[in-house]
């Protein structure tokens, strides 16, 4: 809801609106030294890229009041940039393409836009353009309704130099967001993937990172048990929030699964709280029966632990 929206909030989004604008030069009427404005340069870009293509198309797809786009597609044409002709679909519209001339000048635009990123991007450093990209691509995502990428392009993977500092600062960083957990929990994650790095069996122990689209966005380790070896300690299960629903915790789960079974050990067994609600059904429905709950204070809260194991023979 709007009003639970912090001022705060808004007025940085607000203030990043008018740096990156004022970044981008974008605020003049000549954009990029062209006698177009930003809203004139978006309908050569949209018309470029679709032609030919109906007036109300680019008009739905850029936001744009219809009597404003008209006016703007009419200036086009009285430039000889752009041609009109009967729908074939619809004799009441008209399908817009660029003449010989528009594409020209298309081209010109298009050029001088690339040079100028490029300039903005030369003077960063390849770690802040790398930074830049990313904010940028994050931005998007969580912009865009049901921007959320398709389970196809999931892809589950072996831990890597950097994965654990990863998994360690996003569980610590999630669950405080999500559940209020205090820097307890971050030093028992820590703990756990500190002993596990420093020395584990490969043949035996593995983690894995769930990634979408190169990204990652979840993470799992299998070590043997402390107090028996013969068990498989399932460990540290996360999926990010902007991945959930996507299969995402079941894949790792069924990978973690396959790897111990495939290792030669007879039981499974993982540690969890009653709260995460999520996690216990992705356990519940591979089989994993509920053996052991006992309450504990930790993390700043009153718990209630459980302990879940499966037969993997």
């Amino acid at each position: 809801m709007a009003t639970e929206i912090e001022a705060a909030q808004v007025d940085a989004v607000r203030a990043f609106n008018r740096f990156y604008t004022r970044r981008i030069d974008v605020l003049r009427e000549d954009l990029l030294d062209s006698p177009f404005t930003l809203t004139q340069a978006r309908v050569l870009f949209e018309l470029a890229q679709r032609e030919p293509v109906a007036a109300r198309e680019i008009g739905e797809t850029l936001g744009l009041d219809p009597g404003y786009l008209s006016r703007i597609v009419q200036g086009f044409v009285d430039a000889g940039l752009v041609a009109k002709a009967r729908s074939e679909h619809d004799a009441r519209s008209f399908a817009l393409s660029l003449t010989a001339r528009g594409r020209e000048t298309f081209a010109g635009l298009d050029r001088s836009s690339h040079r100028t990123t490029a300039a903005m991007l030369e003077t960063l450093s390849a770690l802040d353009r790398d930074r830049l990209l990313r904010a940028i691509a994050e931005a998007e995502r969580a912009l865009t309704p049901h921007a959320l990428p398709a389970p196809q392009r999931l892809r589950v993977r072996e831990q890597a130099i950097g994965d654990i500092g990863w998994a360690i600062e996003r569980h610590a960083r999630l669950y405080a967001d999500e559940y209020g957990w205090n820097a307890e929990f971050e030093t028992l994650v820590a703990t756990l993937f500190a002993q596990f790095a420093s020395g584990r069996d490969p043949a035996r122990e593995r983690c894995w990172i769930a990634e979408i689209d190169g990204e990652r966005v979840g993470c799992v380790f299998v070590a043997a048990n402390a107090d028996d070896a013969r068990i498989a300690q399932l460990r540290c299960l996360l999926v990010d929030p902007r991945a959930r629903g996507l299969g995402v915790g079941r894949r790792l789960v069924e990978t973690c699964i396959d790897f111990a079974r495939a290792a030669g050990y007879p039981r499974m067994r993982l540690w969890t709280n009653d709260i995460l609600v999520a996690a216990r059904r992705i356990y519940e429905g591979f089989g994993f029966v509920l053996v052991e709950e006992n309450r504990h204070r930790s993390f700043g809260h009153d718990l209630v632990g459980q302990v879940w194991e499966l037969s993997l023979e």
